[in-house]
């Protein structure tokens, strides 16, 4: 893993919706928040692109509704000035607008690193179609978090796990590089 001062920060659905306890129990939080934090932090101090991702729901009973108070950021990210603000309704960052794709080409930006909430779902299919549409991409795994999720016959599905699953998806595949927060974090100082 090589970043360099074109590596640009993906923060997605670091979101105030996350914190209504519908989600159930997760796993490694705060370790989530304190990690982007660091991202983000280092991120400011080189001056290097932060693109920073919003759900908005349009469900009114979502804890994310586009309308709703849990549709805020997350105070660290809310403390950033970011490059770029994407807002998507579904999981890909890709799909949001403006075209997230379409932006990191224009700056000629070919690496991300991807972090946020959650782990299973919008982080991994960002860094899924990222990979797909040729990025360079990496997934500090510390640095996201997911809930325990209920498969189709009904067992239950712990957030430790998925986020494994997760891992071994992106890692499996060729996908994504699957980090630590203080690799990313590492690989800026040798830059």
């Amino acid at each position: 893993m090589m970043t360099n001062d074109k590596t640009a920060l993906v923060v997605v659905d670091m979101q105030q919706g996350f914190y209504d306890t519908s989600w159930g129990p997760t796993t490694n939080f705060p370790e989530c928040e304190n990690n982007v934090d660091r991202l983000l932090v280092a991120w400011s101090a080189r001056s290097m692109p932060i693109v920073v991702v919003r759900h908005d729901s349009q469900n009114p009973n979502s804890p994310l509704f586009v309308q709703g108070p849990g549709n805020a950021l997350h105070e660290s990210v809310q403390s950033v000035a970011p490059d770029l603000v994407v807002t998507k309704t579904v999981n890909s960052s890709f799909y949001g607008s403006p075209d997230l794709g379409r932006w990191l080409r224009s700056r000629q930006i070919s690496q991300i690193v991807v972090c946020g909430i959650q782990t299973n779902l919008c982080v991994e299919t960002t860094a899924r179609m990222g990979g797909n549409l040729g990025f360079d991409v990496i997934v500090p795994l510390d640095a996201t978090r997911t809930f325990d999720l209920a498969g189709p016959d009904g067992t239950v599905i712990p957030a430790a796990t998925l986020m494994q699953v997760t891992a071994t998806n992106l890692h499996g595949d060729g996908f994504a590089q699957v980090i630590s927060t203080q690799d990313v974090l590492e690989s800026l100082k040798e830059t």
